[in-house]
């Protein structure tokens, strides 16, 4: 019976559609939505209002309101470096002796992406590799105008970097959305400026979320999406259909330089954590340190360790008298969950854990000798070590010109070192200087010098300040030991 006093109330419906996509029940809803709610079920009107399009009318709706409301808000980012040019004769001693060694005239290389105005006093966030080793950035808005910025903060691990320009007026804003409030399959625009053909906007969904091992930075948290990312994207806006930015578009797979329907965003989130410390006026992004080193765990550790499947961070090592030791986790522990959200690697708990704010209690839940449990960790700052001082080495020896310190959990951070690295390290190398022409790059740690072992950077430079024409000499760079043998 039920059936057949269906029927007429689904023609009246089907009818109903033909009216104007404005016209409003009188509960507020759509005729449209009404009757997609009556076919799926009462039940289907409580549910969040995610569905397919219904009816011709609503396949003839727009995106334009969506882009006017962004567009103005992304930008155009133009970096550029001075490059030294090789002559083409360097180091052939024919040329060499009847030319003698000349220099070439610096040649100017230039690089193009996007990037998104945060903050209408000028805060503009794009992608690091955008302006890596820029000598100047200029900034141009959708409207025509240009302005010389200023590099605030730029993280290579994360892949961003914050610029600040200055107006006689507030710019117009791109507000930053909660990133975890993505599912796959929502709707998505990406709005840039691929191959500097003009501000572009593309659509497209969500194709997955948590990508890890992508290839262009050590960030493992990616959003996924269809939506066409084109070289010079790069910076721009990834837009949920509420209006917000969910991402900046990072990278692209593709075998031909093109879209292929697979690039890649940074989370808002964490986002707006690297904004965060750019406005507290840091030049590089401070994680929240936890004392423990984390790794994947497989199918062997999930069974040994009687998981269903393997998943969650094992805890690798604990540092003494750290936050994590004092909370009680211990080597084989594994973080199932950080605040309520699930933790399927190591990666996804280090996203958790660096936009969560230094100096909050974070709440994880562990797996421990098959028992579940809960454990309060404090986020701290990275500790410094007994030296913070940063020394730069003279005199003759493949040493002089680099600036060199003793490993602290705060400067290994910083130079994206294992936080449990200790030793001295490169801070940074002056260029034309030994150091800089026998290969030593910053991030290297000094391990032994003519015999001596390095663990201050005062005994490395009263090593260096030796005289002796054989260098013998350890580094440790990416995890490897190489020894050197250099006359100088």
């Amino acid at each position: 019976m039920r059936r057949f006093l269906l029927v007429p109330v689904l023609l009246s419906a089907m009818l109903a559609v033909s009216e104007p996509v404005s016209a409003q029940d009188s509960a507020g809803k759509g005729l449209a939505d009404a009757l997609s709610d009556l076919l799926r079920g009462d039940d289907a009107a409580t549910e969040p209002v995610r569905r397919v399009p219904f009816g011709q009318a609503e396949m003839q709706l727009s995106f334009a309101p969506l882009v006017r409301e962004i567009a103005p808000a992304v930008v155009n980012v133009y970096a550029s470096q001075q490059v030294q040019a090789r002559s083409p004769f360097a180091g052939d001693p024919f040329f060499e002796q009847f030319f003698g060694r000349r220099q070439m005239p610096p040649r100017v290389q230039s690089s193009l992406g996007s990037g998104v105005i945060v903050d209408e006093s000028g805060y503009v966030v794009t992608n690091y590799h955008v302006i890596r080793d820029a000598d100047e950035v200029r900034v141009a808005t959708a409207d025509g105008r240009e302005f010389q910025s200023a590099i605030l903060l730029k993280d290579e691990s994360l892949d961003l970097a914050v610029l600040k320009i200055d107006g006689s007026e507030p710019f117009p804003v791109a507000s930053l959305g909660d990133s975890d409030a993505l599912q796959v399959g929502d709707l998505v625009l990406a709005i840039g400026n691929p191959f500097g053909v003009g501000q572009t906007t593309t659509s497209g969904i969500v194709s997955g979320l948590a990508r890890t091992h992508i290839g262009v930075s050590d960030f493992g948290f990616f959003i996924q999406t269809d939506a066409a990312i084109n070289p010079g994207n790069s910076g721009g806006a990834l837009v949920s259909m509420g209006g917000e930015v969910i991402g900046i578009n990072t990278a692209i797979f593709s075998r031909t330089g093109g879209s292929i329907g697979i690039g890649f965003a940074i989370p808002s989130n964490m986002v707006r954590a690297v904004v965060d410390a750019a406005r507290g006026g840091l030049d590089y992004f401070e994680r929240p340190f936890v004392g423990a080193a984390f790794e994947n765990v497989d199918a062997t550790m999930a069974e040994a360790l009687g998981m269903v499947r393997p998943h969650g961070a094992l805890v690798r090592s604990v540092t003494p008298d750290g936050p994590a030791a004092k909370a009680g986790l211990r080597p084989g522990d594994v973080v199932l969950a950080l605040n309520g959200a699930a933790i399927e690697h190591p990666d996804a708990l280090g996203y958790r854990l660096a936009t969560s704010p230094i100096g909050s209690v974070a709440e994880m839940t562990v797996l421990a000798q098959e028992r579940e449990r809960t454990v309060e960790v404090e986020l701290i700052r990275a500790p410094e070590g007994e030296s913070t001082a940063e020394i730069i080495i003279d005199g003759r020896s493949p040493f002089a010109g680099a600036k060199v310190a003793a490993l602290s959990p705060r400067l290994a951070q910083r130079l994206r070192l294992s936080t449990e690295a200790r030793g001295v390290a490169v801070v940074d190398v002056l260029g034309n200087s030994p150091a800089e022409g026998f290969g030593l790059r910053p991030r290297d740690i000094v391990r032994e010098v003519n015999g001596e072992e390095i663990d201050t950077a005062e005994k490395l430079r009263d090593v260096a300040a030796g005289q002796s024409r054989w260098w013998r000499f350890t580094i440790e760079r990416d995890g490897r030991l190489l020894n050197q043998v250099l006359r100088y």
